[in-house]
């Protein structure tokens, strides 16, 4: 089928909300909620129409258990992951509803299989999804009062339903096989666009450079997933990676070449409170501000355009800006006899780099372009993902106090039984489940993760019950009222996965018009609901402040540890570059992989710790800056690499491979505070020393990269310091509290 044509350029000039708007409907996002959406409401729709309403809300129930297995990933792991989720809710359905006769046995299951569920983070997101479908199914079917002849024809139907729900999913796949790759790379460029947005307003003269690292590590966090969910979906999934057709060959190759641009984006990095001390008063600065704010717009472009499978029929041509960017920065050398201008010449190598990325991913379009850029590459996609162990070792090694995920799961299977216990001696209305159900599923491992859903479950839930009450003592007509419940359902189950505040808000109405629809509704079940919803959030958040806490400022050496690792393999790479040595692209990219995916665990676990009582935290601000200047040495190591794999090998003398020794040494000592037993990578054979080259006759550019060097071997110096306040910091008790704690 033809695609519609697409002109960037006439898009530049629309509505940011629009295009965002947009950009929402053609997500995976949405797509996933229309589906889901599908698959649980038409089993209960045809069901009631038949007069058998029970047996649809059943089979509807399997259906909603089935989708939660059918998160974001390639098609075989969905696939397989839904399979396994089916007979996970029919077991559990069959065990409740045998368990609810008598209120010790259900007892007992709930302790067991909260513990056991879990305990299933250990084997990843999708076995987490999968143990919290088991645990819906439990808290859902705890009220069914069924006759011993009953259970197996329930437990038939809860499995029904999640074959309908499967077959409705591979459906899809079938239909649009590229679709789910086409959006999560779409989303990717989108993210990376808003992070080079970011990076653009370090050169603005008023930039607030603090601020602006705290949005550029927020942003790197995004990214970072964002690239894992495309290298789930690009390289575990055959038919793309063996690039039998040109969708797939411009899918790999889009994705190859944005991780590379995401590289020369985080290469534009250099001493920034320089720069503008130097040039601020030029004007210079403005004009690559608004460059590669200009850069970041076509990039957006790029990603709304793969998003909406629409093809890209216009080259961008940043050659004249660049020119005019030239010529400003060739007259500044006049301007400014005594101050170099060579930095901003290496910024608008950069911005040159980054612009022809882009064309380069345009050209892409071009089914012989693609072709023949695929035979250029060579890389094992499969080293570049992540594979999943699920053998039952790893379960049973984690059945210890050492270990956060099993004080998490023996945390949840107290409370849950805990709840359940407090409904049974203090019952209130016909729905107390409600309380258990807020509990399971607002508990998390991370405190203020909790705290967050917390305030978000008990503020979505009041203005939603507002919504709904509003809708339904105004609206009257049952067909209008469908409608809402159509549109707040479709809504949840789009947002569920990226704003919770947004999705308890469009649950409440939905779930209070489902209710009016079966003789329920009214302002008695919004109190309920209320009453119930701020119960368990109270449960919940007491738990995670005193049932086996896990506070962050305990687990951040693992974190630090993990990028200082990183780092300074990526610093390996460098040396070898400046020792004339010829640098591999897959050890290079690996590397680079590394570092990206170890510091946004890092910059996520600090932003973690920042949600955490004060009185909890420690050395908060050394962990930030700890996180900024990891963020600053992996940039200028991919400045002078990327500088390197352009220009080809080239040996340098020792006082350029100094820097680099030290700064090696300085992040050994700092991850042996973390961790004494570590053993440093064997140093490298150094390159000869030109006897007749010294530094003051090198050249202007080589000048720069022995600044740069000697940079390096600084920040590497003050993380060593860094490291040993965390390190003290994390020996020494907190006040009060920490006993306990611990």
């Amino acid at each position: 089928m033809t695609q519609p044509p697409f002109h960037p350029y006439t898009q530049v000039s629309m509505n940011r909300k629009i295009r965002q708007l947009q950009s929402f409907f053609y997500s995976q996002n949405f797509s996933d909620g229309l589906r889901i959406t599908i698959g649980v409401l038409l089993p209960a729709l045809l069901f009631s129409y038949l007069g058998q309403l029970q047996t649809g809300i059943t089979i509807s129930l399997g259906a909603l258990g089935t989708s939660l297995a059918d998160s974001p990933g390639p098609a075989v792991h969905r696939r397989n992951g839904m399979l396994v989720c089916m007979g996970v809710c029919a077991v559990v359905a069959w065990c409740t509803v045998l368990a609810r006769l008598h209120p010790v046995t259900l007892g007992l299951e709930i302790f067991v299989l909260s513990f056991v569920f879990s305990m299933w983070q250990v084997y990843g997101m999708r076995a987490t999804l999968i143990g919290l479908a088991g645990l819906l199914v439990l808290i859902l079917s705890m009220d069914r009062p069924l006759a011993l002849n009953q259970v197996l024809p329930y437990g038939l139907l809860v499995l029904g339903g999640g074959v309908w729900y499967l077959l409705l999913s591979l459906l899809t796949f079938q239909i649009m096989p590229y679709r789910p790759a086409q959006q999560a790379l779409g989303e990717c460029i989108l993210e990376v666009a808003n992070f080079l947005r970011i990076k653009a307003g370090f050169y603005r003269p008023q930039a607030n450079l603090q601020q602006e690292y705290r949005k550029l590590v927020t942003q790197q966090i995004v990214v970072s997933e964002k690239q894992d969910a495309v290298r789930e979906v690009l390289f575990k999934t055959r038919q793309i990676v063996k690039e039998s057709t040109d969708t797939g060959r411009k899918l790999v190759m889009t994705f190859v070449d944005l991780v590379d641009l995401y590289e020369q984006i985080t290469a534009i990095h250099y001493d920034y409170a320089t720069i503008l001390e130097k040039f601020g008063p030029t004007g210079i600065l403005d004009q690559i501000s608004g460059l590669v704010e200009n850069l970041a717009d076509e990039l957006e472009n790029i990603g709304f355009a793969m998003q909406a499978n629409l093809k890209l029929t216009h080259r961008p041509d940043f050659q004249q800006k660049l020119e005019h960017l030239k010529a400003s920065i060739d007259a500044l050398d006049n301007q400014l006899e005594e101050t170099s201008t060579l930095v901003l010449k290496k910024v608008l190598v950069n911005i040159r780099t980054i612009a022809q990325r882009l064309a380069d991913i345009i050209s892409y379009h071009n089914p012989q372009a693609a072709h023949r850029a695929s035979l250029t590459h060579t890389l094992e996609f499969g080293q570049f993902v992540s594979h999943q162990n699920f053998s039952p070792r790893l379960f049973l090694d984690n059945l210890t106090f050492g270990s956060s995920v099993f004080r998490f799961s023996l945390r949840v299977a107290l409370v849950a039984l805990f709840a359940y216990v407090l409904t049974k001696f203090f019952p209130y209305g016909q729905h107390s489940y409600w309380v258990l159900l807020t509990v399971v599923f607002i508990l998390k491992p991370a405190f203020s993760l909790t705290k967050q859903r917390n305030v978000e479950r008990v503020v979505g839930t009041l203005v939603g019950g507002v919504i709904g009450l509003l809708i339904l003592y105004l609206v009257r007509n049952e067909t209008a009222q469908f409608l809402f419940l159509l549109l707040f359902m479709t809504g949840f189950y789009t947002v569920q996965r990226i704003n919770y505040v947004l999705s308890v808000i469009l649950m409440t109405p939905f779930m209070l018009i489902l209710f009016s629809f079966l003789g329920a509704g009214g302002l008695a079940i919004v109190e309920e609901r209320v009453i119930d919803t701020v119960v368990g959030c109270a449960i919940a958040f007491a738990a995670t402040y005193f049932v086996f806490p896990n506070w962050e400022s305990q687990q951040v050496g693992r974190f630090a540890r993990g990028v200082l690792e990183a780092n300074l393999n990526y610093l390996q790479v460098l040396a070898h570059g400046l020792a004339g040595q010829e640098i591999a692209e897959v050890q290079y990219k690996l590397a680079r992989k590394e570092v990206y995916v170890k510091s946004a665990n890092l910059s996520a676990a600090f932003q973690r710790m920042s949600g955490e009582p004060k009185r909890k935290q420690r050395n908060s601000q050394q962990v930030y800056e700890f996180v900024v200047l990891n963020h600053v040495l992996s940039s200028y190591i991919a400045n002078v690499v990327s500088e390197r794999l352009a220009t080809g090998a080239k040996g340098y003398p020792k006082p350029f491979l100094r820097p680099i020794r030290r700064a090696q040494l300085s992040l050994t000592e700092a991850i042996r505070q973390l961790a004494p037993q570590f053993q440093a990578p064997e140093p490298e054979h150094e390159a000869p020393e030109p006897a007749a080259e010294t530094l003051p006759t090198l050249s202007a550019e080589d000048r720069l990269l022995a600044e740069q060097l000697e940079f390096i071997r600084k920040i590497s110096a003050d993380i060593q310091k860094l490291t040993r306040q965390i390190t003290a910091a994390q020996k020494t008790p907190a006040p009060k509290q920490a006993a306990a704690a611990e």
